[in-house]
């Protein structure tokens, strides 16, 4: 079954500390994952950032929404006991606790909004996200980046081929490659021999060399393996063994899964994976706005 969302989570974590014990909320939620029937997968599925686990994040989600109603307190560091109040709710026998629910108890509306009043829509579109805060705003991130990944592909694509070489040489020479810019502009689109567009250092020490196929080629003209077939075979007429083929493209599911017979590596950077690197390392982009996402220190309000 997918991973419930957290206010599906909510009526059953309630239910499990119903004996009025104190639970350790690790204990819990790994209570609440066997009673979801969760595979191994979705027990280590991450958010989009990659911080913490995905279940997990929808419990907490859900303890502090039951806690800020008053159906949960913590005594205890790490520690969740239900409430006689969460008691009265159990008693009742609810079918689901969901957000609308919650609303009922003037602790969480005072938690839940900062408005004292709210419009209808607000408070439906509250109702059906099923999305915890954290995920709303990496998903809401997510989508910005991919939006700005393929405004930039789009700008590449149309200015002409020395620009796309310049962007190739400060790209590489950020991560880590090629010395110094002055060094990668020699080495980069210099070439044109047999279907290598120039070469640069692996290290700034220029203990190896890595040979560059650029192709600034439009979305729609995507790269199949004759070209890695080429690419390859002028690797091998340098006596090469390392290889970076860029485009603004794409490439087709065989290119993806060539592999030289020889010793040969060449790794394959689609116009995606060239706008992320892009974004990362601040290449063609500017900062707009930052955002800090905090915790509690639980550890600073610890009493010795």
């Amino acid at each position: 079954m997918p991973i419930p969302d957290f206010q599906s989570i909510m009526l059953p974590l309630l239910t499990h500390i119903a004996d009025g014990d104190q639970y350790k909320m690790n204990d819990v939620i790994e209570a609440l994952t066997e009673k979801f029937n969760l595979s191994e997968d979705e027990k280590k599925e991450m958010l989009p950032s990659g911080q913490s686990f995905l279940f997990a994040n929808r419990a907490g989600w859900a303890r502090t929404y039951l806690k800020k109603a008053g159906l949960i307190e913590s005594q205890t560091r790490s520690f969740i006991s239900i409430t006689k109040r969460g008691s009265d709710v159990l008693k009742k026998k609810p079918e689901k606790i969901s957000v609308k629910f919650l609303k009922s108890f003037p602790e969480f509306v005072e938690f839940h909004s900062s408005k004292k009043e709210e419009n209808a829509l607000n408070i439906a579109v509250e109702e059906i996200n099923n999305e915890t805060p954290e995920e709303t705003l990496e998903n809401s991130y997510l989508k910005i980046r991919k939006d700005l990944a393929q405004e930039i592909i789009n700008k590449v694509v149309s200015l002409p081929p020395n620009f796309f070489e310049k962007l190739v040489v400060e790209l590489l020479v950020k991560m880590g490659y090629g010395g110094s810019l002055k060094d990668a502009g020699k080495a980069i689109g210099k070439s044109g021999d047999e279907g290598i567009d120039g070469t640069i250092k692996e290290d700034k020490l220029g203990l190896d060399i890595i040979y560059i196929q650029a192709k600034r080629w439009t979305p729609g003209n995507i790269i199949g393996r004759p070209e890695l077939h080429k690419f390859v075979g002028a690797l091998a007429g340098q006596g090469a063994k390392k290889g970076i083929f860029i485009t603004t493209s794409t490439f087709t599911k065989e290119a993806r899964e060539y592999i030289p017979r020889n010793e040969t590596k060449i790794v394959l950077i689609d116009g995606e994976t060239l706008s992320q690197y892009m974004i990362d390392y601040n290449i063609g982009v500017a900062l707009q706005q930052s955002y800090e996402v905090k915790k509690i220190d639980n550890d600073y309000f610890e009493i010795e």
